[in-house]
C-alpha cells in the first residue's frame, strides 16, 4: 500500500474511533463510591410544620397533584397513616416566600410536614389535632432528626416562616410538648414570669425593642419602631407559637416578657427585680 494511502486508512479508523467513543452511551459510565469525603454535611436545616385545611383524601389530592408538595402527609386517621410524597433529597414545595433568620427561600433547606387538621372554623373556632397525630409527629421528628441534626429553634410553624400570609399551624398545635421532646425551641418560664412582672410594674418594651428582639428570635420584621399591620402579623404569629391564648398582635408584658426570656440567657440572675 502506498503511503499515502496508508496514512489515509490509519486517518480514518482513528476518526471512526474517536466518533464510536463521543457517541458511547451514558450507561457505560462507571462511577466509583469505594471512598467517601469526610467534609460533608446534611443540606436539611429546617423543619416546617402545617396543618392542611383539608380531609385525608383531599390533603392528598392537593399534594400530589398540584403545584403544592410536602415531604410528609400526617393523616388524622386512628392510628394515623404517615405519607412519604417527596423524598428527602428533593425540593418539596410547601413554605413559599419564607424567611427564618438570614435563610430565605425555606423550600430548598427544609422538609415539609403536613399535618391533616381543618384548621380555624368559620365560627373562629379552631380544630384541635389528635394525641394519636402529635405522637406519631414526634416519632417522625425522632426519625428524620437522626439523619438530618436540625437546630431546635429551626423548627418552626409555617406562620413563622410567612407571618405576612399564613397561620399554620395554628394556636391550637401543642409546641410546648415538642419542646419537652427535644424537638423544637422554648422558653425559660421562670425567666419569663420574672420579664412579665417588670414589665408590668413598669413600663411596656417600646416598638422598636419588640421588633428587634423579634429578629433576633427569627423572625422576618419591620425596623422602624412603629407598630403597623406588618409587625402585628408577626407579633400575632410569635403568640400563637409561644402564648396561644391570646394572639391579637398587641404589645403586652407577657408577650413582651416571654420574648425577652426566649433570646436571654437561661437565668433568673440577669433579670432585676
Amino acid at each position: 500500500m502506498h503511503i499515502y494511502s496508508y496514512l489515509r486508512y490509519l486517518s480514518i479508523v482513528f476518526f471512526a474511533f474517536i466518533t464510536a467513543c463521543s457517541t458511547m452511551p451514558t450507561d457505560s459510565l462507571r462511577i466509583n463510591t469505594s471512598h467517601s469525603a469526610q467534609g460533608k454535611n446534611s443540606r436539611v436545616r429546617h423543619i416546617v410544620l402545617h396543618y392542611t385545611v383539608a380531609d385525608t383524601p383531599k390533603s392528598l389530592k392537593i399534594l400530589t397533584e398540584k403545584n403544592v408538595s410536602s415531604h410528609y402527609l400526617i393523616t388524622d386517621e386512628s392510628p394515623p397513616t404517615v405519607y412519604q410524597l417527596v423524598d428527602e433529597s428533593e425540593r418539596a414545595w410547601h413554605a413559599g416566600v419564607s424567611q427564618w433568620f438570614d435563610h430565605t427561600d425555606l423550600n430548598t433547606s427544609s422538609i415539609g410536614i403536613e399535618i391533616v387538621n381543618a384548621g380555624r372554623q368559620n365560627d373562629g373556632r379552631w380544630d384541635s389535632f389528635s394525641q394519636e397525630q402529635i405522637e406519631v409527629l414526634l416519632l417522625l421528628l425522632e426519625d428524620i432528626i437522626q439523619r438530618h441534626p436540625v437546630a431546635p429553634a429551626n423548627i418552626v410553624g409555617h406562620s413563622d416562616i410567612a407571618p405576612q400570609r399564613k397561620l399554620d399551624p395554628g394556636p391550637k398545635f401543642p409546641w410546648k410538648t415538642l419542646a419537652e421532646h427535644g424537638y423544637g425551641r422554648w422558653y425559660d418560664e421562670r425567666l419569663a414570669g420574672a420579664y412579665t412582672a417588670r414589665f408590668t410594674q413598669k413600663e411596656l418594651p417600646s416598638v422598636a425593642s419588640i421588633q428587634n428582639w423579634l429578629q433576633q428570635a427569627g423572625y422576618t420584621v419591620p425596623q422602624h419602631g412603629k407598630l403597623d399591620d406588618e409587625t402585628k402579623n408577626v407579633i400575632a404569629a410569635f403568640q400563637m407559637h409561644y402564648r396561644p391564648a391570646r394572639y391579637d398582635g398587641e404589645i403586652d408584658a407577657q408577650t413582651a416578657g416571654i420574648l425577652k426570656a426566649l433570646i436571654s440567657p437561661k437565668s433568673s440572675a440577669s433579670v432585676s427585680p
